[in-house]
């Protein structure tokens, strides 16, 4: 914080907006010293990707080695970025169940959630958790942004799906995914004959309608595939983080779930990571 931003906070004289004001700037203080530090450690991990020894990169920055050592073994991960900087915003689905007048959100996107913060938590992350209301209007213009919903609650979400330049949803009497390169159809166990406990689900970082940057999306084609993506970033995020980092990419997950449970006992990508830049 720069001199003259503390002199105005502490020149307020309601004591009450004073607090407010010194609260919410500490906030964001807080958070920015989180991102310059996994700023600083992604550099450092890049710079040694490249073949730069630790003593090199200490030299070219000014630093001593050891404090290059302990900066790459301290502070946020760099993976974090996978989800977003600094507060993310998480939306989740209302729906409304026969029988049932008030609107509610599906417990496996609840668990989902509850998994999802706590990942972000883990890097240093803040999560605010909202609702795509009844009707599917949902404001995708915003940074930080993930969402859990498909193309059958949300209109908005279907035009943003169908911006994939790879990666299709279909209604063929069912909601199956589809890969336009290969021609793979991927159906969900559920809706095959004979049934089985497997599903897939859609995971991608797509360009906002606005064209001023990205959102994270996914959903399975039934809840099962949901935890599957979330059980997915939380084992594999670093290797997701590798071959998309922040570019635009979507890819197929798919999941292997105990029937009588409904957790996944084994995720993976069904399809390739498709980075969208790439022909």
């Amino acid at each position: 914080m720069s001199p003259s931003e503390l002199d105005r906070i502490a020149a307020i004289d309601d004591p009450y907006l004073l607090l407010r004001t010194a609260t919410e700037r500490l906030n964001a203080a807080q958070q920015e010293v989180t991102e310059l530090a996994r700023l600083r450690r992604r550099v450092i991990q890049e710079l040694h990707a490249q073949g730069m020894s630790y003593a090199q990169i200490a030299e070219k920055a000014g630093l001593s080695r050891g404090r290059i050592h302990q900066i790459k073994h301290t502070g946020p991960a760099p993976e974090g970025a996978f989800l977003g900087t600094g507060t993310i915003t998480l939306a989740t689905p209302l729906k409304r169940e026969a029988g049932n007048a008030r609107p509610v959100v599906a417990m496996e996107d609840v668990t989902a959630a509850k998994r999802l913060e706590d990942l972000a938590r883990g890097f240093g992350l803040a999560m605010n958790l909202e609702h795509v209301p009844l009707g599917g209007e949902i404001d995708l213009n915003r940074p930080n942004l993930i969402v859990i919903c498909g193309p059958k609650l949300s209109p908005v979400m279907g035009a943003l799906y169908e911006s994939d330049p790879v990666l299709e949803w279909v209604k063929d009497g069912a909601w199956t995914l589809r890969d336009r390169r290969t021609g793979q159809t991927y159906r969900s166990g559920e809706d095959s004959d004979p049934a089985r406990p497997v599903d897939y689900a859609y995971l991608g970082r797509l360009a906002r309608p606005d064209g001023n940057g990205t959102l994270l999306v996914f959903t399975g084609i039934h809840p099962h595939g949901t935890l599957g993506v979330v059980d997915l970033l939380t084992s594999e995020i670093a290797t997701l983080w590798g071959q998309a980092g922040e570019s635009r990419f979507s890819t197929v997950v798919g999941v292997e779930y105990d029937p009588a449970t409904g957790e996944p006992v084994r995720t993976e990508l069904a399809s390739p990571l498709y980075r969208h830049e790439e022909p």
